[in-house]
Formats: C-alpha cells, sequence, structure tokens
C-alpha cells in the first residue's frame, strides 16, 4: 500500500493502471484504495511544481520565524491557524528552537511582503516577534531540483 502512495507523491499523474502494473496489484484494488485515501483525506491533493521564474513570472518567498504566545487549553494551534489562513502564507510549521513557528510566505516583490509581516503578521496579539530571511535562489524543492544554468567564467587565463 505505501508503494502505491510513493508511486503518486512522485508523479501524481500516474494512472491506476500504470501503478498496477507497477506494484502488481489489480487495477480495482488500487482504484479503491486512491479513492479511499482521497476520501479520508490521506491524500491531500494533486499538485505541479512549478518554475515560475522560468516562465518570466517573479515571485519573492521568505522564511519568517515567529515567536507567539501559546494559548490556554490549545498551546500552539489557535495561532497557527490563524496565521496560515493568511492567503499569503504558502507553509507553516511548529518548530523547535528559539522560535515557535515557521513560516514560508510568497509575494510578487519584498515590498509586498514586507507589508503583509508589518500589517498582518505582527499585529497579532499572540505575536511576540519575528524574524524574516528572503530566500534568494531556488535549489530543491519537494524532492524537485531546479536545473540552473551553468555561469560562463568571462576571466581570461593568467598566462606567465
Amino acid at each position: 500500500m505505501k508503494e502505491i502512495f510513493e508511486i503518486l507523491e512522485q508523479n501524481a499523474r500516474a494512472t491506476p493502471e500504470q501503478i498496477s502494473t507497477m506494484v502488481d496489484k489489480p487495477i480495482r484494488e488500487v482504484e479503491k484504495l486512491i479513492r479511499q485515501a482521497e476520501k479520508d483525506g490521506s491524500i491531500l491533493k494533486y499538485k505541479a511544481i512549478i518554475n515560475w521564474p522560468k516562465l518570466g513570472e517573479v515571485e519573492v518567498w521568505a522564511l519568517i520565524e515567529v515567536r507567539v504566545t501559546p494559548q490556554r487549553g490549545v498551546g500552539f494551534d489557535a495561532i497557527a491557524e490563524r496565521i496560515y489562513q493568511f492567503p499569503e502564507v504558502h507553509s507553516a510549521y511548529l518548530v523547535s528552537g528559539t522560535y515557535d513557528l515557521a513560516i514560508l510566505v510568497r509575494g510578487k516583490t519584498m515590498q509586498e511582503i514586507s507589508s503583509f509581516v508589518a500589517e498582518k503578521l505582527a499585529p497579532l496579539e499572540q505575536v511576540q516577534s519575528t524574524v524574516t530571511h528572503f530566500l534568494l535562489k531556488r535549489y530543491k524543492e519537494n524532492g524537485e531540483t531546479f536545473h540552473l544554468p551553468k555561469e560562463i567564467n568571462k576571466r581570461l587565463p593568467i598566462t606567465p
């Protein structure tokens, strides 16, 4: 069963027919398992990873560390839910260390992300402090590498 999910995780476009061949199980069994996983939330979403800069789209990403005051009875869950509801927030995690939450935010400009932090995130009552790290270059995401063209060395060689 795990094998079927690993195949889908690597290639969401794999058909039940292809998967059944790969795992040597009947197509009906594979289809039933996938339907059940979709229904019970084991499969959350099918997704493509897009290299937006290659398509000419500008995007800016930031990792924001957030220190918060947990609420009595619900801990970090309530404030985390409040934060991940913002459309700018791509991912949110409870983390160990100096900060409590790490959130990944996407915007069109650094100013857009800065405005999000200043106007939406920082003013929340439970937020004590934030640290924003702008991501400068994407090498690998969700297991996929972004093949970058090698820079050509334009310097002339040193000759004696």
